[in-house]
C-alpha cells in the first residue's frame, strides 16, 4: 500500500513495544497515574504498528518501508 511508511520489522517491535506498555501500566505492575500514562502512551505503537504508518514519520518524510515498483 502506497500509504504504510513502516517496514515488517518496525511494525513487528512497534506492536511489541505498546503491547507491553500497556500490560505494564493498565496490569497493575505500575500503579496510580503512571501506570496509566504508561498503559496510554503504549496505544501509540500499537495502533502505528497495526496501521503500518506513522504520522511523526510521514512529518518528517521518513520510512523504513522500502518502496516497491510493480513491472507494468
Amino acid at each position: 500500500m502506497k500509504f504504510m511508511n513502516e517496514a515488517s520489522w518496525d511494525r513487528i517491535a512497534r506492536v511489541i513495544l505498546g503491547a507491553v506498555l500497556i500490560v505494564v501500566g493498565f496490569g497493575g505492575a505500575v500503579d496510580g497515574t503512571v501506570g496509566t500514562v504508561l498503559g496510554i502512551v503504549g496505544l501509540i505503537p500499537l495502533v502505528t504498528g497495526l496501521a503500518g504508518w506513522c504520522p511523526i514519520y510521514a512529518i518528517l518524510n521518513l520510512r523504513t518501508r522500502e518502496e516497491t515498483h510493480s513491472a507494468a
